[in-house]
């Protein structure tokens, strides 16, 4: 098991090249099961999670090529409808699988995910929406075990704008009978990536971006090349790497309007942002806290807050973040304290009183984001940390110890002994 090593204390300088985006990248991938020709994806990270994903696809009968950053599926006629549990539990997005293998075979056997370190996050909208579409489901042993002739274009009105739940339903709709509407949709731009990625395919879907979205069933899907969307998450985790270091850096490749949120916080909070041509320059000023709230998109990502809340912990005067789209997101609350950060935690909101030096600790990664706010912190904390369990961190970014040595962090990564 390998761990990071952080020295802090050193401004970043320099540029730092964005991947391609995780959270579209995973639906993509599975989308690609309605698709019996080849499909080639460019931009694709080299993850843990993109293994697993390749992995799963295998087991379900896809051929699968990857090579510097492109892949190609080529999901024929013998497809298998069974993801088995001990894949599903190592990544939730495994769960996505279900409306693609419906929607081609008429049948779909996937383990249930079970908890996770940051929240249940259930999949009761999936599969009340999916059943509104014809689908007959039982729950057994684990396994939602779903069937049906073809899926039938329907109303759906999700309780709460789904992630999952609407990128789910995009897949199974796109080769369902007649039209199906998604009211209350998830806005998120890995939303509207996978929806463009269905269009390049032959699938006829509007309103992406918006909270209502109409697909138009059609009979069967064609291969396509498509290039996924840059990371968000990734572009502001660097932007904010510049500002807690007191550096000046230059994100390139930066989905400028999918990071629109994370810039304006940042500025809130006194940092120097300039925005142009996809690439974001970020340089250190004297940061004030702020509140924040998070939100679906186009409101704050959750997947930003614990990477915010270390640069709170530098900042002058206080700050709060409350937490509403996950249960148990502030695990890495209590690994910022062990740096010497000041952090009072009462239900969904978190105060954190700024200005006080941050020191060096030996630290655990709880899950993939509160992994990258660890780093940032020891990045601008005094003397060493070392950050144990980095396999959560892998999950989502690509060798960032690399990327952040060659801007001038002193950051390697060792094995545990």
């Amino acid at each position: 098991m390998d761990k990071l090593i952080i020295e802090g204390g050193s401004p970043l300088h320099g540029e730092v090249r964005v991947n391609g985006s995780k959270n579209a990248a995973l639906p993509i991938l599975l989308a690609c099961m309605l698709v019996p020709e080849q499909v080639t994806l460019h931009s694709i990270p080299n993850l843990r999670d993109i293994a697993t994903t390749m992995n799963l696809l295998h087991l379900l009968g896809c051929e699968t090529d990857q090579s510097n950053g492109e892949i190609t599926v080529r999901a024929g006629k013998e497809l298998h409808p069974e993801a088995p549990y001990d894949l599903v539990r190592t990544m939730r997005a495994s769960v996505l699988c279900l409306g693609p293998l419906l929607a081609r075979l008429g049948r779909a056997k996937v383990a249930l995910p079970g908890g996770c370190a940051i929240g249940t996050r259930p999949v009761d909208l999936h599969l009340r929406a999916l059943e509104r579409m014809g689908a007959l489901m039982d729950i057994d042993s684990g396994y939602i075990d779903a069937r049906c002739r073809r899926l039938q274009g329907a109303h759906i009105t999700f309780d709460f704008p789904t992630v999952g739940g609407t990128e789910n339903l995009l897949m199974a709709a796109a080769l369902a009978q007649g039209e199906t509407v998604l009211e209350n949709a998830a806005r998120e731009p890995e939303v509207q990536d996978l929806a463009n990625f269905l269009n390049s395919c032959g699938a006829r879907i509007q309103g992406q971006g918006t909270s209502i979205i109409r697909i138009q069933g059609v009979e069967s899907l064609h291969g396509c090349t498509y290039p996924v969307m840059p990371d968000r998450i990734e572009a502001g985790t660097y932007m904010l790497a510049a500002a807690i270091t007191n550096g000046d850096l230059e994100v390139v490749n930066c989905p400028l309007e999918a990071t629109e949120t994370t810039i304006s916080k940042l500025q809130e909070m006194g940092g120097q942002v300039t925005a142009g041509d996809s690439r974001v320059r970020v340089r250190g000023g004297e940061l004030q806290g702020v509140d924040i709230v998070t939100q679906p998109y186009p409101g704050f990502p959750t997947d930003m807050q614990a990477q915010f809340m270390a640069l709170m912990c530098v900042a002058q005067g206080s700050g709060t973040i409350q937490e509403t789209i996950f249960e148990n997101r502030f695990m890495h609350a209590m690994e910022l304290m062990r740096l010497g950060a000041r952090i009072r935690i009462s239900g969904d909101t978190a105060v954190i009183r700024g200005g006080g030096p941050l020191r060096g600790a030996t630290l655990m990664a709880s899950d993939l984001r509160a992994s990258a706010s660890l780093v940032l912190a020891g990045l601008a904390a005094q003397g060493r940390t070392e950050i144990r369990r980095i396999y959560h961190l892998d999950r989502g970014y690509e060798r960032m110890e690399d990327k952040l040595a060659r801007v001038g962090a002193r950051i390697r990564r060792e094995q545990e002994k």
